[in-house]
């Protein structure tokens, strides 16, 4: 079992930056891969980037890439979003997601364990 707390999220103008945490209890969390996913109001939830278990590969969805970076520390049990140059598209709530192995990264079908979310609001 994995519980999983986002945290980070706010309220910030476009061009800023963001630095979202996803804190995991567990001493398995390392055995995990770690997803962030965003959902915006009348979307269906998206996948943004991944990392695997040991953090060695990382990968993003095509709209994100180059401004936001995926990264973790299993020491801290701890997954961090960093999402630079903010764009109102990127508005939503942000959750992070341990995988459960079995699917395409991309799929949040793929993920066993999710938390609750933090919201992101970039004004223009």
């Amino acid at each position: 079992q994995v519980q999983l707390v986002e945290s980070g999220g706010g309220l910030v103008q476009t061009g800023d930056s963001l630095r979202l945490s996803c804190a995991a209890s567990g001493r398995t969390f390392r055995n995990y891969a770690v997803g962030w996913f965003r959902q915006a109001p009348g979307n269906e939830r998206e996948f943004v980037a991944a990392i695997s278990s040991y953090g060695l590969t990382t990968y993003y969805a095509d709209s994100v890439k180059g401004r936001f970076t995926i990264s973790r520390d299993n020491a801290k049990n701890t997954v961090f979003l960093q999402i630079n140059d903010l764009k109102p598209s990127d508005t939503a709530v942000y959750y992070c997601a341990a995988r459960s192995g079995i699917g395409p990264l991309h799929s949040t079908s793929a993920y066993a364990y999710w938390g609750q979310g933090t919201q992101v609001t970039v004004s223009s």
